[in-house]
């Protein structure tokens, strides 16, 4: 791990920015699965899937489609429908309202199905409302497309039945509302290979439907993207014999689940997701930004040896002073509910846990980078253990913390919560570290005073392997467990990344 210089970190206090170093081609670092992307006048607007992270689907902003930062999620609270499996939402906009067509699981049979959102703002104040497209067993991935004045909104369906995985469309009312009409197929997965993701270009008199294949997420994912035309909105589709159109490079595998913005120049650019071949599955499906062009005389399009590159997310360093937390913040809602203030450079958290959960709180972060070092200050003592943590899952997680006068290392798996290591401390403010190294283990130190960082657990580190979700990447961040009369106090917050 490399030694960091602290000189000109960005604070952030203020929304997550992006800073000036490369970073192998992601333009939204970490976790941001199924983006969807509009451009507004001269500023570009993407939103992402978010799981069963709260708040729900974050929404980051740009410029000039290479330097992004958040400024603000679709729902800071869950719509009242829904359970969990907040998935691929789809931006768009007609006239002066926003609309969010989203995947979630639906409360009352734990079926995923598509709802939608409208606001006035591009990144704040939506408003629900609820189901538009319950179709069979599943139904995911909106995608909306204006041809000619008639609005359709197409799906896939049938992912958890035995019958093929069918991208589905209808009609959507002026207003994109309301379904009108009768559903009709655009194309059948007639060889099992996954179809799912779609956006719809249409040029020269064709509709091209582009659509990921394979499997999105995990270790064995095998995502990439083909494409289909026809002469017709509802087809029939031919399929383009030199698919995949979109699949890994030396740095980047399971490509897939985008939608398309054109540029200043009028180029097409496909904003997407794929897994960083060296941090994998730890930094989750990473947002990038491939060109699509039209070969003279072939017909049909490619995409470009990615050439549009972002800039690497900084080090974050968190000192608490401003009047609300940081908007990159996220945590667990399915088994959590936080208490969270801040104020004079401390952050105050409790919460209250559901009975089944041995973790705590955990107030995260994504991280952005295979490794890392993380760093906090605990300030207060009581019998509620508080410091930092790894979480995958909620049986999935460990961490290193202060609890009475004993910093400890500890480890939650197969519902069980056990101690590995621990020292004695004064009662007196103490620095916490957990390191990430690029073996994928985690080292974890303390510090009193003017001594020198202490490493604990010292016998071995710990490997980080069965933290990572099938959907989603772990966090790292905050960590309170106790009664809920009780808190933590947390000072000096900061994630140095080892790009």
């Amino acid at each position: 791990m490399k030694k960091y210089l602290l000189i000109g970190l960005l604070l952030l206090t203020s929304p997550l920015m992006l800073s000036a170093q490369r970073n192998d081609g992601a333009v939204i670092p970490g976790d941001f699965a199924d983006p969807s992307i509009i451009k507004v006048k001269s500023t570009y607007f993407a939103v992402g899937t978010s799981s069963e992270w709260a708040p729900h689907f974050p929404i980051y902003r740009s410029a000039d489609l290479k330097n992004w930062y958040q400024s603000g999620y679709v729902f800071d609270k869950a719509p009242d429908w829904t359970s969990g499996s907040f998935w691929a939402p789809e931006y768009y906009k007609i006239k002066n309202t926003y609309y969010i067509y989203y995947t979630a699981r639906r409360k009352s049979d734990n079926a995923s199905y598509i709802g939608v959102a409208t606001s006035k703002y591009p990144d704040k104040e939506f408003k629900d409302h609820g189901v538009l497209i319950a179709f069979g067993k599943e139904a995911i991935d909106a995608f909306v497309f204006n041809d000619g004045g008639q609005l359709y909104i197409t799906f896939k369906a049938y992912g958890l039945d035995k019958r093929p995985i069918e991208l589905l469309a209808s009609k959507l009312s002026a207003d994109g509302l309301k379904l009108e009409g009768n559903i009709f197929s655009l194309l059948k997965d007639e060889q099992r290979l996954g179809m799912e993701g779609q956006s719809i270009l249409k040029k020269d008199g064709y509709y091209y439907l582009f659509y990921s294949a394979g499997n999105c997420c995990g270790i064995q994912c095998s995502y990439n993207v083909q494409v289909a035309r026809a002469k017709g909105f509802s087809g029939p589709y031919e399929l383009y014999a030199g698919n995949p159109v979109l699949a890994e490079n030396n740095k980047w595998k399971c490509m897939g689940h985008g939608t398309f913005v054109t540029g200043e120049s009028g180029n097409y650019y496909y904003l997407h997701h794929a897994y960083n071949k060296e941090s994998s599955v730890l930094t989750g499906r990473q947002a990038l930004l491939s060109e699509l062009v039209w070969p003279e005389n072939s017909g049909w399009p490619r995409f470009k040896p990615q050439q549009v590159v972002g800039n690497k997310a900084p080090d974050i360093i968190d000192k608490f002073m401003a009047p609300a937390i940081s908007k990159f913040w996220q945590w667990d809602f399915r088994h959590a509910t936080p208490d969270i203030s801040q104020q004079k450079g401390v952050l105050y958290l409790s919460g209250n846990v559901k009975p089944d959960n041995q973790t705590g709180v955990v107030l995260t972060s994504r991280p952005v980078s295979g490794s890392f070092v993380m760093n906090v200050t605990v300030l207060n003592y009581n019998e509620a253990l508080k410091g930092l943590s790894f979480y995958g899952d909620v049986n999935a997680a460990l961490g290193i913390g202060i609890q009475n006068n004993r910093v400890l290392v500890w480890q939650i798996s197969e519902h069980n919560f056990s101690v590995l290591a621990e020292a004695p401390v004064l009662k007196e403010p103490a620095q916490l570290r957990l390191e990430l190294t690029t073996g994928k283990r985690c080292k974890f130190y303390y510090q009193q005073g003017k001594k020198g960082w202490l490493p604990l657990l010292t016998a071995d580190t710990l490997k980080v392997d069965a933290l990572p979700q099938w959907d989603r990447s772990p966090r790292i961040g905050l960590h309170f467990k106790g009664d809920s009369s009780l808190n933590a106090q947390f000072a000096n917050f900061s994630i140095l990344m080892d790009h």
